[in-house]
């Protein structure tokens, strides 16, 4: 039996955020109040949020599930510089989606993407609805992994 997610005895946790030079904030409020309609603890970190602030804030709340990084003014790519390097030294260590208006321009390439995931970012949403989903396959493969970690040890 599939469960929902406020049905979980165990809170799941998002942390939310808007890049560091995107003070854009309906989208963030609307994805925050949409996670948290559907049971899940959210820690939204609003706007302007620099890289740091999600590595803090990863530490301060280490079974976050993921961290959700919005961008409409197409400046995510500089605003994720370090994203590579707080995952690295494992201060980030829950996946990284991003979504949003992701470049400047109205022409969009398939490198702009590509350059995203090699900054550090573990998945790319077209679309917000995509999220709840995404969280609960995120949910699954981390429950997965647990067992299977817990199997090699016994």
């Amino acid at each position: 039996m599939r469960t929902t997610p406020h049905q979980e005895s165990a809170p799941r946790t998002v942390i939310l955020g808007v890049a560091a030079s995107d003070s854009h904030a309906v989208a963030n409020h609307l994805i925050a109040y949409s996670l948290r309609g559907l049971g899940f603890d959210v820690v939204n970190l609003g706007t302007c949020t620099p890289v740091e602030e999600f590595a803090e804030a990863c530490a301060q709340y280490p079974d976050a599930e993921a961290v959700v990084i919005g961008s409409l003014n197409g400046h995510v790519h500089e605003d994720l510089r370090g994203l590579d390097r707080a995952k690295q030294s494992g201060r980030i260590t829950c996946p990284v989606v991003v979504g949003g208006n992701l470049s400047v321009g109205s022409h969009k390439d398939a490198s702009s993407l590509d350059r995203l995931y090699a900054t550090g970012v573990d998945h790319i949403l077209s679309d917000p609805a995509e999220l709840p989903a995404l969280l609960d396959e995120l949910r699954a493969a981390r429950d997965r992994s647990a067992v299977t970690s817990g199997m090699a040890a016994s």
